[in-house]
């Protein structure tokens, strides 16, 4: 990656929501589903005001003090008596029950409530991280399809280390965004906007006050909490990758670091990084125990400010004692949903920068774009370079350089070292295009020619070999991964390969370890060798086949070559003279 665009917050929620598209569906039914539980949950407390409004109603009715009055005395209670009109009065006060519900009736819808609320809320996570793993899968194919388009160019020299936190780490990290961010905040607004209404139901004048409270809950606080922050997420994700990097960069050279005796300096650095790392993370640490400070004093304020307010309504008479109770109880109980987004602030930062890390990745240019198949047959008819110009960063490789190779002949090319040998067979293969001038197979420009064919007619064999976690006869396949037993082993033989692996106690089923490890690195060559000569193509690319092998291996591969080049053309770059003996035309470069 070239680097990473500063987007808004904005601007990477947006782009990330919109591959939710496929699977709306799920995303209604989690709304729905997590609207109703926390609904359930706010009106269970709810309920609990109700149940004793209830209560307090029936001790206090002029009915339950005149069956008191007649079962003592035998007669009935005046209405207009002093006892009545008390009781009257208590009545009017504490005002009635939600929809006139009995404490019974109450309980019952409690129970209801909480058993509802255990299986809304499956249901909402389960919707949601059903859509969280769908999308994380389709992120992880477009990510691997986006390296693949890149490839080898930009990713040539690029930080390992920061790769494979991206496309592990970064990736996982967006669960956290598509499961507990987009339904989250969608359900909070809506659980705001009824719970709004309902305390409307009572006081208008209480309104004000929650609504407040909501925005500053679930937007204000998060907002700036995010501000404070948004650095920081940046420079941990950052440093993460970092110290990936560096600590993958240390295994692999773990040999020489202990040869050279450089362990001390390794771990000097790594204790740097591991400290600035932890500095950041300490950093974020600090910002969130804030944000929750910050989150619960706001809630207990907005509480006690609605409690104050219903009070103060109530000494006025606008409102009775139930209003009161079901006001500030379903205020203090509707926090949830915000309080889920306010939540939300102490991880977005990190996942907002993951997704403008994998957003990057996504949105960069190859330097060299795949060209469709058109459906045209081809034939190899030889190769011409015309004139060519290539430079890497502003510094000159190849200069108005031109070359004809005949079909049906090897080709060396020799030159010193930085020369640009290998960068001309990397522009042959096409993995960078020419600055200037232009590269013919057959009569026709390779700019303009399908990559599909361009592959079809080419095998590359690199410096450094690679060697994929798998058994032996799986790389050499890679060459044709439809190859039968016999196509494999031909075509190890052809590498002067075949006795030692056949030797091995699991012969072509032998793991190669990772990295090829388990390999020596003349014996990575030589299936690296094999893996071409599977794939044959007319147009065989060498760089350095045999700079791993010993004199005898040399000939016996060398030898191989003359025997397998019936119908190939093979351009050989070497430093040593003794490989480029069997070339029948040399080029300086």
């Amino acid at each position: 990656m070239t680097g990473l665009k500063r987007r808004s917050a904005f601007t990477i929620m947006t782009s990330l929501i919109g591959l939710v598209y496929p699977l709306i569906p799920f995303m209604i039914i989690a709304v729905t589903a997590g609207v109703l539980g926390f609904l359930c949950a706010i009106f269970i407390t709810v309920l609990g005001g109700e149940a004793l409004i209830a209560i307090l109603h029936d001790r206090f009715s002029l009915e339950t003090l005149a069956a008191v009055f007649t079962q003592l005395t035998g007669t009935a209670l005046p209405a207009n008596s002093e006892a009545g009109a008390a009781a009257a009065e208590c009545t009017a006060l504490i005002g009635n029950t939600w929809l006139g519900l009995s404490v019974q009736t109450i309980v019952i819808c409690m129970i209801i409530f909480a058993v509802l609320r255990g299986g809304l809320r499956y249901g909402e996570q389960y919707c949601n991280h059903y859509i969280a793993f769908k999308l994380l899968a389709l992120i992880r194919h477009k990510v691997f399809a986006a390296l693949r388009r890149l490839a080898p160019a930009k990713l040539e020299g690029k930080d390992k280390g920061n790769l494979i936190s991206l496309i592990t780490t970064d990736i996982e990290l967006l669960e956290v965004f598509y499961a507990h961010t987009i339904s989250p905040i969608i359900i909070a607004v809506l659980t705001s906007l009824c719970m709004l209404i309902f305390i409307g139901s009572y006081s208008l004048l209480a309104v004000p006050v929650a609504l407040a409270g909501y925005v500053t809950v679930g937007l204000i606080i998060p907002l700036q909490n995010g501000k404070r922050t948004r650095d920081s997420g940046l420079a941990f994700r950052t440093s993460f990758g970092n110290l990936n990097s560096f600590v993958l960069e240390s295994l692999r050279g773990l040999e020489e670091i202990i040869q050279y005796g450089a362990g001390e300096r390794i771990q000097t650095e790594l204790r740097r990084q591991s400290e600035e790392l932890s500095s950041t993370g300490g950093c974020l640490s600090m910002q969130e125990a804030r944000q929750r400070a910050e989150t619960n004093t706001a809630v207990l304020l907005f509480t006690f400010l609605q409690l104050f307010l219903s009070l103060w309504l109530f000494r006025t008479g606008a409102i009775d004692f139930a209003a009161v109770v079901s006001i500030t109880l379903g205020m203090s109980a509707s926090f949830g949903p915000v309080l889920a987004l306010a939540q939300l602030s102490n991880n977005l930062h990190q996942t907002l920068a993951s997704g403008d890390r994998i957003l990057s990745l996504l949105e960069e240019e190859p330097l060299v774009e795949e060209i469709p198949a058109d459906g045209k047959e081809r034939s190899f008819e030889g190769l011409e370079i015309d004139h060519i110009d290539f430079s890497y960063g502003g510094k000159p490789i190849l200069h108005d350089y031109s070359a004809v190779i005949q079909k049906n002949t090897i080709t060396g090319i020799h030159g010193a070292s930085g020369s640009g040998k290998s960068t001309l067979l990397k522009l042959i293969m096409r993995f960078r295009a020419v600055q200037k001038g232009c590269i013919r197979i057959s009569g026709e420009d390779i700019n303009t020619m399908p990559t599909a064919a361009l592959r079809v007619f080419e095998s590359y064999v690199a410096q450094e070999s690679m060697l994929f976690k798998g058994t032996i006869a799986d790389n050499i396949k890679i060459g044709k991964l439809d190859a039968s037993e016999e196509e494999v082993i031909a075509a190890a033989q052809k590498a002067s390969i075949h006795q030692f692996i056949a030797a091995l106690p699991k012969g072509y089923n032998t793991p190669v370890g990772e990295l090829g490890d388990t390999l020596s690195g003349g014996e990575k060559q030589r299936i690296a060798l094999a893996r071409a000569f599977l794939h044959d193509a007319p147009l065989l690319l060498l760089d350095e086949p045999t700079s791993n092998l010993d004199a005898l291996n040399e000939r016996i591969i060398l030898k191989s070559l003359k025997e397998a080049r019936a119908g190939k053309t093979i351009i050989l770059v070497s430093h040593r003279i003794s490989t480029l003996n069997i070339a029948e035309n040399i080029l300086s470069v």
